[in-house]
């Protein structure tokens, strides 16, 4: 079992002061998070949000303009801040708002930071230009990425004492993480080729003919699109229901953040499976009404007991 707190110890102002400023950073960055994790009580939506914003604050040295080098040296820079919030080198009077929110979430919630160095993994690899032959090759990306996000997320939450099969609830958070960042890979994949990126498994476009990229509002001529969008959107369902597996490990509240933020990405997988074309004519996105309305659906529990009955007929 993963230990869950229920007790925070008292919070100091600076620190209040420093989880401040990581709130205001996901409430304005990161809309679909934000969601997820107003939903959470105030402890674990703090934590949240400092890990949000360190997460930020990594990948946007890797999409900023600055040369390659210079980027490296940045990240390398911001490994040796997490390598001191790992050791409580960070104190309360720290000039960096994020190290000190950081640091306080990291001695309340047992939170894997090593997820945090996997995710400077990943963007080194952004920066690095690297291509993926394969998905499987694909997956030890997004795995830096987004599992790590999902297992950093699961120090927070914590498992419910005596919920079964806890012991897989980090693979779950992690599948569920790949699930995430394979819907984003195919929603950005237009602004990805516009910035030179693809993400895309090469062997994926050679089959449906799209190896020629994306460059424009419409696919390449003589390509079938809509076989690979479907294709991957495939995957990605297979990639939900595993990681959904998680949901009944989890309290009720932590438990609605999660069905939140992937009820979100699902939807949009849908958007993207009945129009694939759309996301070479801009950016597939949700109104804030169907946000709210994944978010209710959360909170009554009802992703949860889906995923539970699912569970109970295949052991049957």
């Amino acid at each position: 079992m993963i230990r869950t707190v229920d007790s925070p110890p008292h919070v100091s102002a600076p620190v209040l002061a420093a989880y401040g400023y990581c709130e205001a950073v996901t409430g304005q960055q990161a809309r679909n998070f934000a969601y997820g994790i107003r939903l959470l009580p105030t402890p674990k939506r703090r934590a949240m949000s400092a890990l949000y914003a360190f997460s930020r604050r990594v990948d946007d040295i890797g999409d900023g303009a600055l040369d390659g080098d210079v980027k490296v040296a940045r990240l390398e820079d911001t490994r040796a801040l997490l390598t001191r919030i790992g050791a409580g080198e960070v104190e309360e009077d720290d000039t960096d708002p994020v190290a000190v929110a950081l640091a306080h979430a990291a001695r309340t919630f047992p939170i894997p930071l090593v997820g945090l160095d996997e995710l400077i993994d990943g963007v080194l690899m952004d920066v690095r230009g690297e291509t993926y032959e394969t998905w499987d090759d694909l997956k030890v990306y997004c795995r830096c990425v987004a599992g790590a996000i999902g297992r950093l997320s699961l120090g927070v939450f914590g498992t419910e004492p005596g919920a079964r099969g806890a012991e897989r609830a980090p693979e779950y958070a992690d599948t569920l993480g790949l699930a995430l960042q394979l819907t984003n890979i195919l929603r950005d994949v237009r602004e990805d080729a516009a910035g030179g990126r693809t993400y895309l498994p090469a062997d994926d476009l050679a089959k449906f003919g799209c190896s020629a990229g994306f460059d424009g509002p419409r696919p390449p001529e003589g390509s079938d699109f809509a076989g690979l969008v479907h294709f991957e959107v495939r995957r990605a369902r297979a990639l939900f229901a595993e990681g959904y597996r998680l949901l009944p490990m989890l309290d009720r509240r932590s438990g609605a953040c999660v069905a939140a933020m992937a009820g979100i990405y699902r939807r949009l997988l849908d958007r993207i499976e009945r129009d694939p074309e759309a996301v070479l004519r801009g950016r597939v996105s949700l109104p804030g009404r169907e946000k709210a309305y994944v978010a209710v659906r959360g909170l009554s529990g009802l992703d949860a007991r889906y995923v539970s009955r699912l569970a109970v007929r295949r052991q049957i």
